[in-house]
């Protein structure tokens, strides 16, 4: 995430030209490092959000309001007091830093004209709301910073508001092209830290786009750069800062299927491999960003009891595998003891009795064979000892080939319900994930009822081809089997990682022929991103007509087989491909 200096300086054009001459309607505070502001301006009103809050400072437009507390709090009525029906004159960013100045100009208790400043801070732990006079003194603040906390500066009600020191970086706004080459060159570190170290207001993120675009790798240390990337390096710089100084914005949100990746305020062409969808307006990309960040996180901690629930059982699982499979090799040795019992059958005239070994043609293999014997019991009984040892042997086998074969069953089951886990995007899929659990006794409940069924409805994701055609995602398992079974026609196109969990993709072909070769590629794609490969830098993707897809009785959800199908590798990369909401 970069709230950095370019996404604020965007924000500040935003809010000269929609707040200029308005009028401050309400203040709340919902949060005690938060802030809303509803401003009157042109019969719109606006709802401007500001917080100081440590982990996650920021300042944009917010389209919903948040619920305020029925006692405002100390500094919220301090300002309600002094700018409430104040005029909004001017907004300005200082330095390039990452710092929002609003001034308003308001009427006192005398009605005189008096002007006030509302300062807002967007650095980390750092950050704060501060409220002064034109002359720069402070009247309060939503943090108090005193000296026993910070020994450069005080933040505290009467002192003289002084911007926090700008570590000896430079504006970009400002930098000449030989300041910015002798700056990054002589700086004893990587081509990005060297950057946004000396620039201000630029990030981590943006110092990585300006590497991209000139073609370095960002991590190599400044003193292997020739001339030649040094001039790339600064065009690609000038080129950010023009684009800034005209105000030629682009905001966007960078998308790793549902879940926000990053935000701009510059074209982020080093995300190629993502989905990057542009907005006209920032506060919209930090409004969806953080709406989208907070959905995910919120089901990662609904679905934090069943992650644990089917970590715990496929650690379980596992170990019984292994130990299934350790007792299996053991019983390659049933052969051996079955030869064993039938040559002391054949040669046992000949043995002495009180020996404790034999030799005898193996006349399975025409070779000499030496076997054990137990001196302490006779000949036949040595003979009957080996066949109840291969008798014992050939059971387990038999028991153990059955059962290896429904442990590696339920163990690739609970694979794909974490994989699915990992996937849920919504509380509809992750319900279903439940249902399934519970419907496999893994977790208590009921399953099946009518009500509980209604409420974990929850549809398969939609994409359109570049060709038109419309492919359909399984979120889980349950909605696997009803794609493939319910859904689909027998001469639509079915993909799937090859032996990896994962969604089932049905591509319909409604009465086309065939699929171009570009559908294949993206229905293959949508198939490596939807399964436990999506991180591989390749996945080989199983397909063919739905009709050749079986489901073995009492098999699992989503387990299916196929015999006829081809195969193709693919990228498990989404970006290009449209989504229908």
């Amino acid at each position: 995430m970069a709230f950095d200096g370019i996404v604020i300086s965007n924000v500040v054009r935003d809010m000269k030209e929609k707040l200029i001459d308005g009028r401050i309607y309400k203040i709340y505070q919902p949060e005690k490092d938060e802030l809303n502001i509803v401003i009157k301006n042109n019969r719109e009103n606006y709802r401007l959000l500001m917080s100081a809050d440590a982990s996650l400072p920021l300042i944009y437009f917010q389209q919903s309001a948040k619920e305020n507390p029925m006692t405002a709090p100390n500094f919220c009525m301090l300002l309600r007091k002094h700018i409430n029906n104040g005029r909004i004159v001017d907004v300005y960013q200082p330095g390039f830093e990452r710092i929002v100045v609003m001034v308003i100009e308001h009427l006192d208790e005398l009605g005189d004209l008096k002007r006030k400043k509302l300062i807002i801070e967007i650095m980390g732990k750092h950050s704060n709301i501060i409220f002064a006079t034109d002359e720069n003194v402070i009247i309060d603040s939503i943090k108090h910073i005193s000296h026993m906390v910070s020994s450069v500066r005080e933040v505290l009600p009467g002192r003289t508001y002084e911007y926090p020191p700008a570590g000896g970086k430079v504006s970009p706004l400002e930098i000449e092209r030989g300041d910015f080459i002798e700056r990054v060159s002589s700086s004893p570190t990587n081509i990005i830290k060297a950057i946004y170290q000396n620039i201000t207001g630029f990030s981590p993120v943006v110092a990585s786009e300006i590497t991209y675009r000139a073609g370095l790798d960002g991590n190599m240390p400044v003193d292997s750069m020739s001339e030649a990337d040094v001039a790339r390096l600064y065009d690609e710089f000038a080129g950010i800062v023009s684009d800034i100084r005209n105000g030629n914005y682009t905001p966007e949100i960078i998308l790793d299927g549902y879940t926000p990746v990053e935000f701009s305020s510059v074209h982020l062409s080093m995300y190629s491999d993502k989905t990057i969808e542009s907005r006209d307006d920032i506060s919209k990309v930090l409004d969806e960003y953080f709406y989208r960040k907070s959905a995910v996180t919120r089901i990662r901690q609904k679905s934090s009891d069943l992650r644990k629930i089917v970590s715990n059982a496929i650690e379980r699982t596992s170990k019984k595998y292994d130990l299934q499979l350790a007792q299996l090799k053991d019983t390659e040795s049933r052969e051996k003891y079955r030869v064993y019992g039938e040559l002391i059958n054949t040669y046992g005239y000949n043995i002495e009795q009180g020996a404790d070994s034999f030799e005898a043609l193996n006349y399975y293999t025409n070779e000499m064979i030496k076997i054990p014997l137990d001196k302490t019991i006779s000949v036949m009984d040595n003979s009957k000892r080996y066949f109840a040892r291969y008798n014992k042997l050939k059971r387990t086998y038999e028991a153990l080939t059955q059962l290896t074969v429904e442990t590696k069953s339920e163990l690739e089951h609970l694979q794909s319900v974490q994989t699915f886990l990992d996937m849920a995007i919504d509380e509809n899929s992750l319900a279903q994930v439940k249902e399934e659990l519970v419907a496999c006794g893994y977790v208590k409940g009921h399953y099946g009822r009518k009500g509980d069924r209604k409420k974990s409805k929850s549809k398969p994701l939609h994409y359109i081809s570049s060709d038109g055609f419309h492919m359909y995602v399984g979120k889980n398992n349950i909605q696997n089997d009803e794609l493939t079974f319910k859904f689909a026609n027998g001469g639509d196109m079915w993909f799937h990682a090859k032996k990896m969990p994962g969604s089932h993709v049905i591509v319909r072909l409604e009465g086309a022929g065939e699929l171009p070769d570009s559908t294949y590629e993206e229905a293959a794609r949508l198939a490596a991103y939807y399964s436990s490969g999506r991180t591989a830098p390749k996945v080989e993707i199983d397909y063919t007509e739905r009709r050749n897809i079986k489901k073995p009785a009492g098999a699992k959800p989503g387990f299916v087989i196929y015999h006829t199908n081809y195969s193709m590798i693919a990228e498990p990369r989404i970006a290009g491909i449209e989504e229908v909401q």
